[in-house]
Order: C-alpha cells, then sequence, then structure tokens
C-alpha cells in the first residue's frame, strides 16, 4: 500500500476507498486514512479524513461507530470553524441527521439523549440560518419510533410545511420517508403515489429506489397490485444485493417472498448473506431482518417442513422449526430492549405483528426459478374409519355417476369403492366395473385385468360391455407397441359385438366402445406404415364406422357425444399423415368444438393444442392463438401442470410474434411456473425463463430481464436447449446489463456469446458480439481489451464484406487510441482508414441504394474525424500547435457539410450540424464572419420548415437546429471585437 505524503494523496486514497463495496474492509481502511491524515499536520485533511469515515460507517452496518468521529468534528467545528471548509461546513451539518437516525436505532442511546441532540441539532440550523425542514422530519422519526402517533402526525405536517433548503434530505429520501409513514398508518395508495417519482426514477440517490422498491412490496400486495409487486421485487433485491447496509430493505424481500408462496426463494436470499444473522453494528436493522426470518419459518413449518435444513447463523446446522424459535427470540430481545429505552411496547408490538403475518397471495410467480418446497406426504388414512364402515352404497353410486357422465375423477371414485369394498360382498357387475377402471390406471399394464373385467361382465348378463372390456384390452397392446397383435385381438370382439347388435343383445353405447377401440388401433397403425395408403384407408373407414353408428343417435348420452367428437377429431388426424393440413385443421377443430358442445371441454385440449401447432405451421397466427387460448380455458384445473406449461410458452411465441410483448410476458411467466411446478425447471422452465426475459427487454424493465436471464442461464446448456438459444440468453443479458450501466459484466456475457458464436459457419453474430463486447469495455475503462474487441470485430466485418461493420469499429478504436497517452497518431491513422475504406466501397458499389448509405457513413466518418481533432486540441500529444489542430478539425467538418449536401433533404439535419459545428470552430480560430455566414445559412436552409406541435422527431430536430443556429449568433454578437 503506497505511504500517504501529502493531501492531494489522501484524497485520491479516500476518492478510491468512496468506490470501494460498503462493509467491513472499507470502514477499516477510512481508519487507516485518517490516522495517516493525522500525520500530515494539516486540520483540513483531518476534517476530511473524518468526514470520510463517517460517510463509510453510515452505508455499512456498523453505523454505531458514527457518533465517535462526530463528536471529534463537532468539538474542532466549535474550537476553529475557520478551519473548515465551505464543503466540510456543509457537510458537518448535513450529518447531524444520519447521527440523530443512528441514535434512535441503537437501544443502549437513551431517549432523553436522543431528544437532547434533536434540540442541538435545531439549534445548531437556527445559528447557521437553515430551515427547520430536516430537523421536523428527525422530530417526525423519534416521535414514530416510539409509538407517539399524535406528535409524529404534527411533525409530519410540520416538516411538509418547512421550506426546502440545502439541509433537507434529497426529494427520493424525503418522499420515501413521507411514503413509509403513509404505509405505516395503513394509507397504502397514499404512500405509492408518494414513492411514484422514486420508483420510476425521477428522483435517485445511492439508497434509492432501493428502499423505496423494498417498502412498496407489502402496500401492492395488499392492494392487490401483484404485477407491480413482482417487477418491484427483482428491480429492488438487484440493487441492494451488494449493499451491506441494506439489511432493513434486504429483509423486506424475505418478508415478501414470506407472503407470496415463495418459501425456497426466501431460503435463496438467505443463504446469500450469513452475516445478516449475526451482525450486530446496527440493532434495528437485526430487529428487522429476525422478525421477517421467524415469519418465514414459521411458514415453512406451516407447510409441513419444520424439519428441513435452512440456513442460518453460522457454527451449526439448522431446521426451520429450530431457526423459527431462535429469530423470535433474538428480534423479541431486541426490541424489548428498544421498548426499555423508549418507555413504550410499540416496537415489540410491531414486531410480534410482523412475524404473525399470513400470505397475502398463495402463490405468485416470479419467472425466477425456485421451486415451492413440498410439504411431506400425508400419512395414509385408515381404511376403514373408528366411526365405522364407510358408505359403500353411496361411494358406488358416485364412481358410477363420474364414470358414465365421463366426469374428472372416475378412476380414482372406483378405486376409493373398491377400497372400501374389502372383504365386502359384492355383485358381479360391481366387481367388473371396479376391474375396468383400475385396468384403466394401469395403462398398458391393464391388460390382464380388462380380460377380467370381461369375464365378470359376462358373469352379470351384460356380453355387450364384456365384449368392450376385450376391445379396450386390445387398444392397450396397441398403446404398449403391439399393434399387429392389438388388430388381432380386436378382431372378433369386433365381429361378435356387430352380430349381437344386430341381433338386439346389446346396445349402442357398446358397440360404439367396440368400434371406436377398432378405430383408435388401426389409427396407431397408420402412424406406424407411414405413407402406406391401404392403411390409411382401412383406418379411416374404421373411424366413419363409428360416425356412422353413432351420430344422430346421441341423445343425451355423454359417451355416446364424446365418441362422435373423438371421430372427428380422429378423422383430423388421419388427414395430417396423409397430408392435408388444412383438412386435419378443419377436423380437429369440429372435433374439439364437439367435446365442448357436449359439456366435456377439458377432452377438446388435446386437440385445440394440435390444431394450434397446425395452424402455426401453415401461418395462420390468428387461429393458433385462439386455439391455445381455448386450450387453456377449457383445460381449467384437470389440466395437468406439464402441458399447461406448453401451451403458455406456445401462446407466449404466438403473441409475442404480433409484438404484444406485455401479454406475451404473461404467459411466458405462467409457464415458467407451471415448468417449475411439473419438476421441468431445467429444461421447459429454462425455456420459458429465456423468452420471458426477452420479452421483458423488449418492455425496457432492464433489471426484471436481468434478474430473469440470469437465473434462466444456468439450466440452458447447448445439448439440451441448442447453443444459439444460449448466445441468445447472453446476448440479451448483456444489452441488459448495458442498460443498467453494469459495463464490465455485459461485456463478460458479450465475450461469452461471442465465443460460442465464434464456431458457427455464418459469423455475422460473431461480429457483432465482437462489436457489442468492445463498446461495454471501453465504457467500463478497459481500453486496451475494448481494442482488441473492435479488432476481432473489425476482421470479421472485412470477411463478411459489411464496410458499415468495419468502419464504425475503426472509429470506435481511434476514440480509444485518443485516450492514451501520446496516441493522437494512431487515432488519426485510424480515423483516416475509416475514410478510405468508405471512400473505397462507395466507388466500388452498384447498387443505388448502397452507394447513398455509404455516402452518409462517409459523412458521419469525416464529422467524428474533425471532432476527433478538436478533443485533442487542448492535449496534443505530438506538440502540434493547437491551432493547427484546430484547422484540420475544420476541414474534416467542412467535408462532412459537402458530403451530406451531396444527398440533398434527406441529409439535411446532418449537414446542418456539420455546418454549425464548423461555425464554432472558425469562430475559436478568430472568423467571426465566416461563423456567422454559416450560422446563418443553417437559418436559411429551415426557412419553410414549419415545427411539429406534436413534438415528432422531425420538429424536435429542425427546433434544435435553429436554437443552435440563434446561439451562435448571440456568442459572436457578445464577442469584443
Amino acid at each position: 500500500m503506497t505511504e500517504i505524503t501529502d493531501f492531494d494523496a489522501l484524497r485520491e486514497a479516500m476518492a478510491e476507498n468512496s468506490g470501494q463495496p460498503e462493509g467491513p474492509a472499507r470502514n477499516a481502511r477510512a481508519e487507516e486514512l485518517l490516522t495517516a491524515a493525522e500525520r500530515l499536520n494539516v486540520p483540513l485533511a483531518v476534517i476530511e479524513a473524518l468526514g470520510h469515515q463517517l460517510k463509510v460507517y453510515n452505508y455499512s452496518s456498523e453505523k454505531g461507530k458514527m457518533f465517535v468521529p462526530f463528536a471529534r468534528l463537532l468539538r474542532m467545528w466549535d474550537e476553529r470553524p475557520e478551519d473548515f471548509d465551505e464543503y466540510e461546513t456543509h457537510s458537518l451539518h448535513w450529518v447531524f441527521k444520519w447521527v440523530s437516525a443512528g441514535m434512535l436505532d441503537q437501544p443502549h442511546v437513551p431517549l432523553a439523549s436522543i431528544e437532547k441532540w434533536l434540540g442541538e441539532m435545531e439549534h445548531r440550523y437556527r445559528l447557521a440560518g437553515h430551515s427547520e425542514r430536516a430537523v421536523r422530519s428527525a422530530e417526525h422519526s423519534v416521535a414514530a419510533h416510539v409509538g407517539d402517533v399524535t406528535r409524529a402526525e404534527r411533525a409530519y405536517a410540520a416538516w411538509l410545511a418547512a421550506d426546502r433548503d440545502s439541509m433537507a434530505d434529497c426529494h427520493a429520501c424525503e418522499l420515501h420517508g413521507q411514503g413509509w409513514w403513509q404505509a405505516e398508518q395503513g394509507r397504502d395508495a397514499h404512500a405509492l403515489e408518494l414513492w411514484g417519482p422514486v420508483l420510476e426514477g425521477e428522483y435517485t440517490c445511492a439508497h434509492e429506489p432501493h428502499t423505496a422498491l423494498a417498502s412498496s412490496l407489502v402496500p401492492l400486495l395488499r392492494l392487490g397490485r401483484e404485477e407491480e409487486a413482482r417487477a418491484n421485487h427483482l428491480r429492488g433485491f438487484r440493487l441492494v444485493r451488494a449493499m451491506e447496509s441494506m439489511r432493513g430493505a434486504y429483509a423486506e424481500h424475505v418478508e415478501f417472498c414470506a407472503l407470496t408462496g415463495n418459501e425456497a426463494r426466501g431460503l435463496e436470499l438467505l443463504a446469500e448473506r450469513p452475516a445478516y444473522f449475526t451482525d450486530d453494528g446496527h440493532p434495528q436493522s437485526k430487529l428487522d431482518f429476525m422478525s421477517v426470518v421467524a415469519l418465514l419459518m414459521d411458514r415453512l413449518t406451516g407447510l409441513g417442513l419444520g424439519d428441513r435444513q435452512v440456513p442460518g447463523p453460522a457454527g451449526r446446522e439448522w431446521t426451520a422449526r429450530e431457526l423459527a424459535a431462535h429469530a423470535r427470540e433474538v428480534a423479541l430481545a431486541l426490541a424489548a430492549r428498544f421498548d426499555e429505552r423508549n418507555g413504550t411496547t410499540h416496537v415489540s408490538e410491531r414486531a410480534r405483528a410482523r412475524m404473525a403475518r399470513q400470505p397475502l397471495v398463495e402463490r405468485l410467480p416470479l419467472g425466477v426459478r425456485s421451486v415451492r418446497p413440498a410439504p411431506p406426504p400425508a400419512p395414509a388414512a385408515p381404511a376403514v374409519p373408528v366411526t365405522g364402515q364407510p358408505d359403500l352404497p353411496a361411494l358406488l353410486a358416485e364412481a358410477r355417476r363420474l364414470s358414465d357422465t365421463l366426469r374428472p375423477g372416475a378412476v380414482e371414485a372406483w378405486a376409493a369403492a373398491a377400497a372400501a369394498a374389502e372383504g365386502s360382498e359384492l355383485d358381479p357387475r360391481d366387481r367388473a366395473e371396479m376391474a375396468d377402471h383400475e385396468a384403466m390406471s394401469l395403462g398398458p399394464e391393464g391388460t390382464g385385468l380388462f380380460e377380467r373385467a370381461a369375464g365378470l361382465y359376462a358373469e352379470a348378463g351384460d356380453p355387450g360391455e364384456a365384449l368392450a372390456a376385450r376391445a379396450r384390452g386390445a387398444y392397450v397392446r396397441a398403446l404398449a407397441g403391439d399393434v399387429d397383435g392389438a388388430v388381432s385381438a380386436v378382431t372378433g370382439p369386433y365381429d361378435e359385438v356387430l352380430a349381437l347388435y344386430a341381433a338386439d343383445g346389446t346396445g349402442i353405447r357398446q358397440t360404439a366402445s367396440v368400434v371406436m377401440s377398432r378405430a383408435r388401433i388401426l389409427t396407431r397403425r397408420a402412424h406406424g406404415a407411414e405413407g402406406d395408403q391401404a392403411a390409411l384407408a382401412e383406418a379411416e373407414a374404421a373411424v366413419r364406422e363409428v360416425l356412422a353408428l353413432v351420430e344422430g343417435r346421441t341423445g343425451e348420452d355423454v359417451r355416446l357425444a364424446a365418441r362422435v367428437a373423438e371421430a372427428r377429431a380422429m378423422l383430423g388426424e388421419l388427414a395430417g399423415l396423409a397430408g392435408d393440413l388444412e383438412r386435419a385443421a378443419e377436423l380437429f377443430a369440429r372435433g374439439a368444438a364437439a367435446f365442448v358442445a357436449a359439456g366435456l371441454p377439458w377432452f377438446a385440449v388435446e386437440y385445440e393444442a394440435r390444431l394450434a401447432s397446425l395452424a402455426h405451421h401453415l401461418g395462420d397466427m390468428a387461429e393458433a392463438e385462439r386455439a391455445l387460448r381455448a386450450a387453456l380455458e377449457h383445460g381449467g384445473t384437470q389440466l395437468e401442470a406439464p402441458g399447461r406449461a406448453q401451451l403458455h410458452l406456445q401462446l407466449a411465441e404466438v403473441v409475442g410474434g404480433r409484438g404484444e410483448v406485455v401479454d406475451a410476458a404473461r404467459h411466458a411467466l405462467e409457464a415458467a411456473h407451471w415448468a417449475d411446478e411439473a419438476g421441468e425447471s431445467a429444461t421447459l422452465g429454462a425455456w420459458a425463463r429465456q423468452q420471458l426475459g426477452g420479452f421483458l427487454l423488449r418492455q425496457g424493465r432492464w433489471a426484471e430481464a436481468a434478474e430473469v436471464l440470469e437465473s434462466a442461464l444456468p439450466d440452458l446448456t447447448a445439448e439440451t436447449h441448442g447453443d444459439g438459444a444460449v448466445v441468445q440468453t447472453q446476448w440479451w443479458l448483456g444489452d441488459c446489463l448495458s442498460e443498467l450501466g453494469e459495463h464490465r459484466a455485459a461485456a463478460e456475457r458479450r465475450l461469452q456469446a461471442a465465443e460460442i458464436a465464434r464456431h458457427w459457419p455464418e459469423q455475422h453474430d460473431h461480429a457483432t458480439l465482437a462489436h457489442l463486447a468492445g463498446e461495454s469495455l471501453g465504457q467500463a475503462g478497459l481500453a486496451a481489451e475494448a481494442d482488441q474487441a473492435y479488432a476481432r470485430a473489425g476482421g470479421l466485418w472485412r470477411e463478411l464484406g459489411n464496410t458499415h461493420g468495419l468502419i464504425r469499429s475503426l472509429r470506435a478504436r481511434a476514440w480509444l487510441a485518443l485516450r492514451a497517452e501520446d496516441g493522437l497518431g494512431e487515432a488519426r491513422g485510424l480515423m483516416a482508414d475509416a475514410v478510405r475504406e468508405c471512400e473505397a466501397a462507395r466507388e466500388t458499389t452498384t447498387d443505388e441504394e448502397s452507394r447513398q448509405q455509404l455516402v452518409a457513413e462517409l459523412g458521419h466518418t469525416h464529422r467524428q474525424f474533425g471532432d476527433l481533432l478538436a478533443d485533442s486540441a487542448s492535449e496534443d500529444a505530438e506538440g502540434a500547435p493547437a491551432r493547427e489542430v484546430f484547422e484540420e478539425a475544420l476541414a474534416q467538418v467542412v467535408r462532412s457539410a459537402e458530403v451530406f449536401a451531396s444527398l440533398g433533404d434527406g441529409a439535411l439535419h446532418s449537414r446542418t450540424g456539420a455546418e454549425l459545428t464548423a461555425g464554432r470552430l472558425e469562430a475559436d480560430l478568430g472568423r467571426p464572419a465566416e461563423a456567422v455566414a454559416r450560422a446563418r445559412a443553417v437559418l436559411a436552409a429551415y426557412e419553410g420548415h414549419g415545427i411539429s406541435e406534436t413534438g415528432d422527431g422531425e420538429g424536435e430536430a429542425v427546433r434544435a437546429r435553429r436554437a443552435e443556429a440563434e446561439q451562435l449568433l448571440r456568442l459572436l454578437a457578445e464577442r469584443p471585437d
């Protein structure tokens, strides 16, 4: 570590330390710097070092350390105020507020001392001529903390009534404090109204909108504004995650998870910050944190997960139940200390109320991967309740009702009846139906049971149903892969049932069941015999036989209506196999509609999903969207999680394709949630999150998109999802991070994506990503690495024949070169290369539109060349007189104006912009007449150009150019001759 020997070195070291992450290391360095300042024997150096120490303590978990350096500063002020410059005088009075708040958060500081300090603050502010606004704000904090609502409301009103001056908190902090009080009093809507300008980014500071986003979560949930709460959680947590001093805000995000069915994410948040369990430097935030830990652990225990291992204080393993008790004990002990100091019970009451909160939303999907913890399986209920035998006749009646009307749960109802019937005497019909439905539940393994059911139906005197059971057994063989065996097995029952039906020996329902089983089997054979027209024809004939038998004769029989609907859909299936996709789509639609008309909408889902895929393939996006929405509606609660996830994801793709990104994001969010519920987080869930991130990005919701994309990346693999999906996710994430100002991280993502794209046959994406990485590296201050990335991109652009990309990479490298010591020569050379490349491409292109674009690119290059030279003139590394560099810059800008002039009115704004830059350079070179002429020429160029009252881009450009020209004329007129 370099020894600090002068004041400048001290200031540089303090500035460097200010940029370090919050925490004990930064605080320790501030203490070292104070020691170094004391050795300099310069009073202002000590004052600034004490101020630096106060700042880092305030923005850390060691806020309690502020009091000693502040007391020393105050003593120095009282003894020698002349040692303080204007900035440090302001800072001393400003820090009064920090210290007041800091005392309130430390229960060992007596309330009388805090009140005395508040009076001292008021006295000193009055002496310094400051408004009482900050004093009344501090008084409100004291009153609110102890629960004195009357005094708090009075101080609140006085706070708002006092004038804002240089001692008032920034707008963002004031609005957060005001909104917090409104929310505390149950006025959630008013709180959110106050927070609005902060949440929207109109007012910001070091800790805002971080705290406002966290504070808004519960009020938004209470108001039912769940979408906003979700967004604020994703945005806000990203901001507080790395800030050690924000334990209280962090706690609010944990609380949000506990109240929205996101317990697993809450555990992840706790695991990220183990020190928060034990840091004692700020008791108030520890109380907040431990209160929500108890809340979350109680929630897990209530879900049956009390024995689950959870993250907790270091040194031992914790179960949720154990941590709940520990956190509650710590929180209530801290609250008791505050209440003892305050002489009230307010803090304990608040803590208990917070720990007792109940979920406000059963399950609020967030889009990031976090599967809800599953409770342990409930113990099996005894077969026979203690109170006596189950009502078997009622169970049989309910099972028969459900199966006769094709209601969901029929198989389960028969299983319940069978369990209740153990040891009871049943007639053959009951035993037949039990065996039949048990066989249905077993799928391909139920063949033997179908035969048993057939025997029991025959014993019960129902030969038609016996044949139907045998036919169902044959179909199960087809499902297991033995299609030929199934065809053979169904032939006998088919022939027998037709004969039986003709002799009035059975009904249409039993006959239709056998005929449908045969049609299903032949349809499966047609699938396996691709292109076999005979197989297709036989299957179609079998399906039409179902329709001929049943259509028009269904009456009130739901089963028969279902046969008609299924037959229509099967014809669609066969039409698809034959290549007639339009006919297939029509028949799927008819089949689905028939199921809905029969009161069986859940059976329509499969065919609506197939219809959606066909419509998508045929380019009929409207029909695809209609079918997908219908499938989701008709599936209702019967739709299982994997199917629901698939439908939502397909709908997101279709809706997003027509630009409805808000609706598309909603469906992608649902897809991610249901994929997690289905246990498919790493496969289907990753796809959904990737799409959701893209849709959020398209809305400009950068922080939310980044959180979602970062959550998706670990699960996205080239093997499962394709390397294109990985590259696209990295690309989108890089764009988000760039917008958020996280340029180094953005560069890393873009370089990772470029490395994958480097191996692709087509290299345009590789070039683009390398170029974008160069932008991010440059913005991150990594000039050498940025130059390498731009050079890589430039080589690729040259190979691709993309002159525009090549020129832009050369210009970017020129600007980077200018930053380096003695870099003007290299920068000038790179700009000259860009000009030559552009001129050469312009001369060789044969396409007029391309030539015009290259001419415009040449104009921009000359303009940037001139700007670069003008920027370098004050620090010319080659030692050339500044005037010569300005002359060279002027020549480039004039050339730019001439090039744009050759393009006519289409480049008017670019030409006039270059003319005005040339005018300013001429003014700097002492040529006012030429500068005036250029400004007047610009005004003349816009004569007759009306300024749109709608504020469109064209009108704004005209207004801006006129204003620049008039300003230049005024400046020239004010200059002495």
